[in-house]
């Protein structure tokens, strides 16, 4: 190694190529710009046709109804206020999370962040560090580096001198240096570093239900539109100013205007929300995958036990000394660069050789389950797993169970016959010793795990120590299912058959890494919504592919790219926080989505009729945006705030559509049965128009009251306050709006009992549909 490569870059070296422009660049901002949250919240489809809708109304000459532009002006700005401030939290909270990566300048190490790295750098590379960018290695101590977020080959490549090192790859074992060759544009991690993020969106049910509706209403809202106009210019074809200002009511009717930002603006309130509990949210979605979660993932490192062991005691094998033994694993706990929690406690145990003379070695990586080195007098020892370094019929495999069952963690120590570094091989293996090792388990890890077993969360163990071991410490820590342990190597590799399996077990034990991603979709192929929650290299593969991907800042730079949300604390415990506020912004978007779908579905039906029929539509922009705002708009807002709802069962397209559906049938029904009783009594046009506001306005707010339910103090006084507000505002403006006043006109006697038929009328209908489910699902169940 030349003299510049043993004391790296010195500042003005560093000064001149950043002058030259061979700086690393960052393309992983997760925070929005703020000129993109500005056009996200200004210009949508929506914004568009209501600036169009609004631009035709002032051709009429009648202003008044434009009152449904100050609720989208009023909407997007909100929307952007609480996107920057919450941007501004997001912001802050990034600078923790940066990745940084050791380097060598002015004869120092260095910890840096990667975006800073320069071409020619030196960086040292160990366990568990993502490659950010290109390297040619230097020196590796036994580095071996997994490609397969590059090559899709999971098997660990073996890295020695000269060898590049690509960007996206990530360390598993071993440790080196490394000079960077390739920064910035030039890098291949501007189109690796992304492929090796690459993980599945988190799974939202909600967000895809909500597109859905956008999309169909995309297509049908101007068609009908049309339809609906030229409609109106038959029923008044002397007024042309009426039929724009009824077409245009009944196209902002079918818009839901509000709901599309509710759920953006819970979702990044929410963000807001957890960030402030330490959660950074890498994927909006993620809030509600997490929320929906009904299996919860985990290694017992770091979430049911501290992370941190203790060696326990030495059994001396085959009459080796325990000062042999002594210095033996004196050599193993100091001679690897690797640190991990086993590595820690063993070097806090046994002493740190004066000369380690090492010739060649082997580092630990999870597929292995064992380290090995050889002295320069040509002794090779082994240490790691008695099942991997022993025959199976071997009866000291007897005592390691005795030890396992008791929650101690075991190790072998072994003098072997063989050992190839280059192939990672070793012979025939002698044990020396066993080393009895005890995890710390976490004082709050029982009331964590009763918690998810109250919020009806399995929570399953993936973890790579032995699996009745694990299997103990679970129980200690208050797992129900503790006892249903497995071994990973015994599981089945058909898909299928695996299935079937994951369903009786909650302990698994010598997990690999890539058995981790099969575990997780296997519960994914039973209809559950997973969560998988990790801090380390091998727990990348997993965490990609769960619905819900969790890391802990304390982690690997790859486990953090690779999750949907890191949890900045790196304590499990605060999950309790996290998915109760999760469950609450999800519930309060389920519950209040109904009163946005419910005017969705009725106008656009009653666009459809109206048209057909000829007459006219029931409703003035002015007139719907009185209801939008007292039944829908100022209703959603005051329950999402209260935040005191229960996520549904159901799922949430069920769950709106089992509200929605009834309460707009039902008002389509009554607004048909006023059109026939208005022929009857022979209503004017301003009666028309005075018996469908009054009871499509207690139709309104007979919504709010169902889906307030169940009903409490607060929300009955919301409910009932806003009702009595709309039919006030009303009794002291009724020629504003276009109707009569509401005394002094006899028919008006009418909606009394038409509106009290309309509860039971409800019902019926919410009834009707709930066993038109049931009868759905015993279709599909007799199907399957």
């Amino acid at each position: 190694m030349d003299k510049m490569n043993e004391m790296g870059l010195t500042s003005l070296q560093v000064q001149e190529r950043i002058d030259r422009g061979q700086v690393n660049i960052s393309h992983d901002n997760i925070s929005k710009t703020k000129k993109q949250i500005i056009l996200e919240h200004t210009i949508t489809y929506f914004n568009l046709l209501n600036v169009f809708l609004a631009a035709i109304i002032l051709s009429t000459g009648r202003w008044t109804n434009l009152t449904f532009m100050g609720v989208i002006i009023m909407n997007s700005l909100i929307g952007i206020y609480q996107e920057l401030k919450v941007k501004k939290i997001i912001d802050q909270l990034t600078v923790v999370t940066v990745k940084k990566i050791k380097v060598i300048r002015d004869h120092q190490q260095q910890m840096i962040p990667i975006e800073d790295l320069v071409i020619d750098d030196i960086v040292f590379l160990e366990s568990g560090n993502q490659i950010g960018t290109d390297c040619c290695m230097l020196t590796s101590q036994g580095m071996e580096v997994n490609e397969s977020m590059l090559t899709g080959e999971s098997k660990p490549v073996k890295k020695k001198e000269n060898d590049e090192l690509l960007a996206g790859s990530f360390v598993v074992a071993g440790s080196g240096y490394a000079r960077v060759l390739r920064v910035g544009n030039d890098n291949y991690s501007t189109q690796l570093v992304h492929k090796a993020k690459h993980k599945n969106k988190a799974s939202s049910e909600m967000k895809d239900a909500i597109e859905k509706v956008i999309k169909v209403l995309s297509f049908v809202i101007v068609p009908v539109g049309l339809v609906l106009f030229v409609s109106q210019l038959s029923a008044s074809p002397q007024d042309h100013a009426t039929a724009i200002v009824k077409t245009v009511g009944g196209v902002i009717g079918m818009i839901p205007e509000g709901l599309v930002l509710l759920t953006s603006l819970s979702f990044i309130l929410g963000v807001g929300k957890l960030a402030k509990r330490k959660a950074l949210i890498q994927e909006m979605e993620a809030i509600e995958a997490l929320a929906r979660v009904d299996v919860l993932c985990l290694d017992k490192t770091g979430t049911i036990t501290t992370g941190e062991l203790e060696v326990e005691k030495i059994d001396a094998l085959n009459d080796y000394s325990a000062d042999f033994i002594h210095q033996i694993m004196g050599i193993m706990a100091f001679g690897f660069d690797d640190i991990n929690a086993t590595q820690k406690a063993l070097r806090g145990y046994f002493k740190e050789p004066i000369d380690l003379s090492i010739s060649a070695l082997i580092p630990f990586s999870s597929q292995r389950k064992m380290r090995a080195l050889q002295l320069s007098n040509g002794q090779r020892y082994v240490l790691g797993a008695p099942e991997y370094l022993l025959e199976e019929d071997d009866p000291l495999l007897h005592r390691v169970n005795d030890y396992s069952n008791q929650g101690l963690r075991v190790l072998l120590l072994g003098e072997t016959d063989l050992l190839d570094e280059a192939q990672s091989q070793i012979g025939s293996v002698k044990a020396m010793a066993l080393i009895v090792i005890h995890d710390c388990i976490r004082e709050e890890a029982k009331d964590t795990l009763r918690f998810f077993d109250d919020a009806a969360v399995n929570i399953c163990i993936l973890s790579g120590d032995n699996p009745m071991t694990v299997s103990r410490v679970t129980q200690l820590a208050g797992l129900k299912g503790g006892e249903k342990y497995v071994d990973a190597s015994t599981l089945p590799t058909d898909d299928e058959e695996l299935q079937k399996v994951v369903a009786h077990y909650r302990v698994y034990g010598r997990v690999k890494p890539e058995q981790k991603q099969q575990i997780i979709k296997a519960f994914q192929a039973s209809g559950h919504v997973v969560g998988m929650v990790g801090d380390g290299v091998n727990d990348v593969l997993a965490l990609k592919d769960a619905d819900c991907g969790i890391a802990m800042a304390a982690g690997s730079d790859a486990a953090k790219q690779a999750a949907h949300i890191v949890l900045l604390d790196s304590n499990f415990a605060s999950m309790k926080a996290i998915v109760n506020e999760g469950r609450a912004i999800i519930a309060d978007i389920e519950r209040v989505s109904s009163l946005y779908l419910t005017k969705t579905i009725y106008s656009t039906v009653l666009c459809l009729i109206f048209a057909m029929l000829r007459i006219s539509y029931p409703f003035t922009p002015l007139q719907l945006s009185l209801i939008s705002g007292l039944a829908i708009g100022i209703p959603s807002f005051l329950i999402t705030i209260e935040r005191s709802s229960s996520l549904s069962a159901q799922g949430f397209l069920r769950h709106v559509i089992s509200t929605a559906v009834p309460c707009a049938v039902t008002m389509i029904v009554y607004m048909l049965l006023i059109a026939l009783i208005g022929q009857w009594l022979h209503f004017d046009m301003k009666m028309y128009s005075t018996f469908y506001f009054l009871v499509a306005g207690f139709i309104s707010f007979l919504v709010v009251f169902i889906v307030c339910m169940p009903l409490n103090h607060m929300r009955i006084m919301i409910a009932s306050i806003l009702t009595a507000l709309f039919y006030l505002i009303l009794f002291f403006m009724p020629h504003f709006f276009g109707i009569y006043p509401l005394i002094g006109h006899w028919e008006l006697l009418w909606i009394i009992p038409i509106c009290i038929s309309s509860v039971f009328v409800i019902g019926m209908f919410k009834k009707l549909i709930h066993k038109l489910y049931q009868y759905h699902e015993r279709r599909l169940s007799s199907q399957r």
